[in-house]
């Protein structure tokens, strides 16, 4: 071998060596920087990319929902169930099973899915369908909803009927088909 060849392969081994302890340096803060850039992720986003997933989701106040799910929007999920669809708010939702490892952050949601709970619920009041509102403290209303106010929304329920008026931030769920 060649002296010019033996400096070149003592040389690309010195790079080598320089370029591991580099790695090896920066692991660590690598790891810092995954960790701290994780924090940034939110439940919703995580949620978004397991659309189309079979979930199964712990409600505070109506306990394990199991479904596909078919959509996330701002605030609430859709949970198609075998017997009945679910629109879940997101703040009800103790733990997920089933979600995505990835994450589809809020910039990159069709304006589709920016449309809070209100739209949701005026959807269903607009189909005057039979729906059970389940509230956070596990009391439920089981009625058609009337209509959807800024905050709240009106159910109809009992006979003779009465208007009984939900705030947002008292819903856990709303089950839109009895079963």
């Amino acid at each position: 071998m060649a002296w010019e060849d033996e400096l070149f392969a003592f040389l690309d081994d010195l790079e080598e060596r320089a370029g591991a302890l580099y790695d090896a340096d920066r692991a660590p803060e690598l790891a810092d920087r995954e960790r701290s850039e994780y924090q940034q992720v939110a439940l919703s986003t995580r949620l978004m990319a397991s659309v189309d997933l079979d979930l199964t989701l712990l409600v505070a106040g109506v306990g394990t929902l199991a479904g596909r799910l078919e959509r996330v929007a701002d605030g609430w999920c859709l949970l198609a169930g075998p017997a009945q669809d679910w629109i879940v708010r997101l703040a009800a939702i103790m733990a997920v099973e089933g979600a995505s490892d990835r994450a589809v952050p809020e910039v990159a949601w069709s304006p589709v899915a920016r449309l809070g709970l209100g739209s949701a619920l005026r959807r269903l009041a607009d189909a005057g369908e039979r729906c059970v509102v389940h509230r956070l403290d596990g009391g439920r209303h089981d009625g058609a909803l009337r209509r959807v106010g800024a905050d709240f929304v009106e159910v109809l329920e009992g006979e003779p009927a009465r208007v009984v008026l939900v705030a947002y931030d008292a819903v856990a769920a709303v089950q839109s088909r009895e079963v």
